[in-house]
């Protein structure tokens, strides 16, 4: 892409392309072409001159090869479906398809309308094309293809569609054989520059345009020469490098031109859901009727002039039915599409919008799908059984107790609780102070006999009491077990005494 805004221009090098019978390449200078259609005889060839013209009227399908030329590359249209042709050597012999599979002197390449053949060093002389070559066929002898496409504009965004022509030149004369199309194909390529200071990074490459002249698409009239290509920019924004591709059977050619950075898609688009339910003072949850929902449309006005946009789309419900939606009035304001809210699940908005830029420039923009989403409020708990009842009531009731137990822990005393708490207090200090006071006073009037003696002695004599009261019940215990084992023994005699007696009287 030149920076004056002309054409691109690919100069594949000295390749020598034949469109319509066949189409030569050579890398030296031969002899002047001469020829005239309505003098010709039909001993006459055509010899490939050194001036390169884009159409030769061939003779008796017969074409000369001077002795300096070093390669040839040739198609040949025929008729759809028709056998593949047979070229005569000056000598008489031949090249075929068949005998081409296997000879590294040429490479035969063949489709059901025409055959494309390059020859290596090709034999000097008169040449024979042998087939159901079309009758109209012309030789065209190419020194160098150029491509002539329009610029990219600039600024480009994300998401815009871009019709482009681009026209084929041979030597800087355009090309007007239509059977050419059938041979060449005009792709475009962005690939991603690896800036990590955009969205594309590491992306790779994306094809976004394919050049035909078909008539289909974008392409006017078909087969007039003039290629179109609608450039399909849904891709990520960022930095991308043009590559055009030219390919033909025999070969491929890649140009790289400047990069280009595409900015994000200046379509902005939100929504506001259907407000069915909220939450009233006392903390209820209050339902509405379902309403709509609202989709809102504004652009990035440093790029787009708002008043020029008008769109085109379409709403997808939950359930697959589909709304129709457009806008064509002028206006600032923030553009708006009401979506009947008629079930929960997901919602899809599809559009392309329609503006100029700031620039004044028109531009038609494909803006990626809008999805958004909504749920269905959760079922009501089921009712509990009476079980559950009854849990749920004992854990309330120990929660209560609890709660009740903690604010009596931490409720502060009352004047009264005070009071007869100090009163307690005072009573157990008097009486402990009596005592004490009773104590020491009998010490000091009876330090031989006082009261601390007199509890000793009668805690010793207890003591004493006790431990006798043990001794005596330990020997009872003794003189027991001895006379219960002199009665077992008793028994024991008593019982064999008996059964002796029972042994001698049988």
């Amino acid at each position: 892409m030149t920076s004056s805004g002309g054409s691109f221009r690919f100069w594949l090098g000295p390749v020598l392309l034949c469109a319509l019978l066949f189409f030569a390449a050579i890398s030296k200078q031969s002899e002047a072409f001469e020829t005239s259609a309505n003098s010709a005889r039909p001993d006459q060839v055509v010899a490939i001159g050194s001036e390169y013209e884009n159409s030769i009227q061939l003779l008796n399908n017969r074409f000369r090869v001077d002795n300096d030329v070093d390669e040839i590359t040739m198609i040949f249209f025929r008729e759809q479906g028709s056998a593949p042709i047979v070229l005569v050597k000056p000598d008489g012999s031949k090249l075929s398809l068949v005998l081409g599979r296997d000879n590294k002197e040429f490479t035969w390449f063949e489709t059901d309308t025409y055959d494309m053949i390059t020859i290596k060093k090709p034999m000097p002389g008169p040449w024979q094309a042998v087939g159901q070559i079309l009758p109209e066929s012309k030789l065209m002898v190419i020194a160098d293809i150029g491509l002539n496409v329009q610029p990219i504009p600039s600024p480009v965004y994300s998401g815009e569609v871009i019709k482009q022509t681009a026209s084929l030149t041979n030597a800087g004369q355009p090309i007007d054989f239509t059977a050419f199309r059938d041979v060449i194909i005009l792709n475009i390529d962005f690939v991603s520059a690896n800036n990590p200071n955009y969205e594309n990074f590491g992306l790779g490459a994306r094809r976004v345009a394919s050049f035909q002249d078909n008539g289909t698409g974008f392409d006017e009239y078909g087969a007039d020469g003039v290629f179109t290509g609608q450039f399909d920019l849904s891709i990520p924004s960022g930095e991308w490098r043009p590559t055009f591709s030219v390919i033909t059977p025999m070969y491929t050619r890649e140009i790289v031109n400047q990069n280009v950075v595409l900015l994000p898609n200046p379509i902005l688009i939100d929504v506001i859901l259907d407000k069915t339910e909220d939450t009233n003072d006392n903390g209820e949850t209050v339902q509405f009727e379902k309403g709509v929902h609202t989709i809102t449309i504004d652009v990035n006005r440093d790029q787009i002039d708002m008043r020029t946009l008008i769109y085109d789309g379409t709403v997808r419900y939950p359930n697959g039915e589909v709304q129709n939606v457009s806008f064509t009035n002028s206006s600032e304001e923030i553009k708006r599409i009401e979506v009947i809210n008629n079930d929960y699940g997901t919602y899809r908005f599809k559009m392309t919008a329609y503006a100029s830029n700031q620039q004044g420039r028109d531009v038609v923009i494909d803006v990626p799908e809008f999805i958004f989403r909504t749920e269905a409020p959760p079922p009501p708990p089921p009712e509990p059984t009476e079980e559950e009842l009854a849990a749920i009531a004992e854990a309330e009731a120990e929660a209560e107790a609890k709660a009740l137990a903690e604010i009596e822990a931490n409720r502060p005393m009352t004047t009264q609780e005070i009071l007869l708490t100090a009163l307690m207090v005072n009573a157990i200090i008097l009486v402990v102070g009596g005592i004490a006071l009773f104590v020491f006073m009998n010490i000091r009037n009876h330090p031989k006999d006082h009261i601390l003696i007199r509890v000793k002695v009668k805690s010793l004599k207890l003591f004493k009491k006790i431990k006798s009261l043990k001794k005596t019940s330990s020997k009872e215990d003794k003189t027991g077990d001895k006379a219960k084992q002199k009665d077992k023994k008793n028994e024991n005699k008593s019982e064999k005494s008996t059964s002796n007696k029972e042994a001698e009287t049988s």
